[in-house]
């Protein structure tokens, strides 16, 4: 796993992350907005999304006086690949065992 795709499971190992970033999965977000839908602060709010920005899982732009976060689908498209790869290999595994122990059973039932 590379670093980048570490530090966005890391980042998403947190509860309140994670609940942001499936809030922000329904569409944009200000900083504000987000506070008042989570049992925690705004300052607290600004310091998750600054972890999640920094593992490039979401984005800002400034709209007015405001900052309004996304989701970064760069940094979605990463987390994906990396899924996608564990997913393969761990069915590719799972196939080979499976094989492996039918071979096995088939060369126990021969006299």
């Amino acid at each position: 796993m590379g670093t980048y795709q570490s530090a966005a499971l890391d980042a998403l190992g947190d509860p309140t992350r994670r609940a942001i970033f499936e809030r922000l999965g329904r569409g944009p977000c200000a900083v504000g907005e987000l506070a008042q839908e989570l049992p925690v602060s705004r300052p607290a709010v600004s310091q998750h999304l600054k972890v999640l920005k920094e593992a490039g899982l979401v984005r800002d732009e400034a709209v007015g006086t405001r900052r309004v976060y996304r989701l970064d689908p760069s940094g979605i498209d990463a987390l994906r690949a990396y899924f996608t790869h564990f997913w393969s290999t761990a069915l590719s595994a799972f196939r080979d065992e499976v094989n492996r122990q039918a071979q096995q059973d088939h060369t126990q039932e021969q006299p």
